[in-house]
């Protein structure tokens, strides 16, 4: 999907997760809306305002409802037939998708349930992963590293993908003295269940049914 001309960078995809069912939720957390509109395109189109080379977008559970949230954005669609497998295989599907294209060094990766997300946040996650040392940068809240991250192809090429373990892998694959971390306390709160779509409704971050 595609429109228009856009400012890219020289290094990096990104790549959106948004293949999950919502079983928790009882309800598909990519089509939940803030301002109006879906969350899947809120992450895709903030993804975007970070000049991405390529965006990526892998979508599994109500494909095409998610594809259509997505129409007039400039990103590339990725149907993963065995997205109920598990984050870690949606992950690999997105890896082995831009796997090889040699302009790309990393990947910023993103989910579509967080929904204070926004842009400042994802392009502090590439200047921080600039700095690093290992060329890679992770978000912080709760006390723990989560998504989004920005991950070298070369790190990320040596991650086993299974299941719902791929981002526990990478980490624990990188010495945390190695990467940064972008602190970001209002990322805690992802929609994974009733309770959460509450609070996140409370405070103004999803729309009211």
């Amino acid at each position: 999907m595609a429109c228009g001309a856009r400012r890219v960078s020289s290094d990096h995809a990104a790549l959106v997760l948004a293949a999950g069912a919502g079983r928790r939720l009882g309800r598909s957390k990519q089509l939940l809306t803030r301002d109006g509109e879906p969350l899947v395109r809120r992450a895709a189109r903030i993804a975007l305002q970070t000049a991405p080379r390529r965006c990526v977008v892998v979508v599994g559970a109500d494909a095409d409802l998610v594809m259509e949230a997505l129409r007039g954005l400039h990103v590339e669609i990725v149907r993963h037939a065995g997205w109920a497998d598990g984050m870690g295989t949606s992950l690999a599907a997105l890896r082995a998708h831009v796997h090889e294209d040699t302009t790309l060094r990393r990947s910023l990766i993103l989910g579509c349930d967080q929904p204070a997300l926004d842009t400042p946040h994802l392009r502090s996650l590439l200047e921080e992963a600039d700095l690093s040392a290992s060329g890679c940068a992770t978000s912080g809240y709760a006390g723990v590293r989560g998504i989004p991250v920005v991950v070298t192809h070369a790190v990320w090429d040596e991650v086993p993908l299974l299941a719902d373990t791929g981002l526990r892998a990478l980490f624990a694959s990188l010495d945390a003295q190695t990467l940064g971390c972008v602190t970001a306390p209002a990322l805690a709160l992802d929609v994974d269940t009733p309770a959460d779509l509450l609070a996140a409704q409370a405070r103004g971050w999803i729309d009211a049914d």
